[in-house]
């Protein structure tokens, strides 16, 4: 069972992973590109000799070269990503004792994108680099608890009958956004307004993207990847 398990989650998950990472490559990537050269610009224009000084001083930072290693960066981390999607679903379709088959496990994706990328978003939207931000910790712990209680609240919601506990579902949803994201004390940012909102835009639909395609096809290789049992008795 712990071999199927893993095998399906990383099949899936590799499956769905260089799909999106193609898509990420003609959506995301290039706004993200565009944002650095305002970022630097930015940068450039405000720097001083002092700051400049101690830029050459600092260690250097490692990061991919534009171009083929940044897309092998890039597609590599997508690929992880969506491996640790597919374990997930995994895990919660077979703790509720869901069946694991291809449109179910797809909808059970729909949830967890409405979960961490919908209603996450709602108060986070995706950020472009030089974009102006909250406490990092702050907004770690606001995105975690949102997509924790929007999960649970889905899940009491869709799955349980009992209306009261309905009732809970649905305040465990709104609750966060009552309580606020933490925000920046100026919304600044160095890239255009324009270019903010198509990334965010592009951003939410790789990220349902990503979780639907994970689903389905975490329950079509589900399906088709035979049993240890049933192979041997092939056999």
């Amino acid at each position: 069972m712990i071999q199927r398990l893993l095998a399906v989650g990383l099949l899936a998950g590799l499956l769905a992973g260089l799909a999106v990472a193609a898509l990420q490559n003609v959506t995301t990537t290039p706004l993200i590109l565009a944002a650095e050269v305002y970022e630097t610009a930015a940068e450039q224009a405000h720097a001083g000799v002092e700051a400049h000084q101690h830029e050459h001083a600092a260690e250097p930072v490692w990061e991919p070269a534009p171009g083929l290693q940044r897309t092998a960066a890039t597609s590599v981390a997508t690929g992880v990503t969506s491996v640790g999607y597919a374990f997930v679903l995994l895990a919660l379709m077979l703790l509720s004792g869901e069946t694991i088959e291809p449109k179910r496990a797809a909808l059970w994706g729909a949830c967890a994108f409405a979960s961490t990328g919908l209603a996450t978003s709602l108060g986070l939207a995706p950020e472009l680099p030089g974009s102006a931000a909250g406490d990092l910790a702050a907004r770690q712990f606001w995105w975690i608890g949102t997509a924790a209680a929007t999960g649970a609240g889905l899940f009491a919601v869709l799955r349980v009958e009992r209306p009261l506990v309905k009732a809970l579902g649905v305040v465990l949803i709104i609750a966060p956004h009552l309580i606020g994201a933490p925000q920046p004390p100026a919304p600044e940012s160095t890239a255009p307004a324009e270019l903010a909102a198509r990334f965010a835009a592009a951003s939410l639909a790789i990220h349902a993207i990503t979780w639907i395609l994970v689903g389905a096809a975490v329950g079509f290789v589900w399906r088709h990847l035979p049993t240890k049992t049933s192979a041997e008795a092939a056999a």
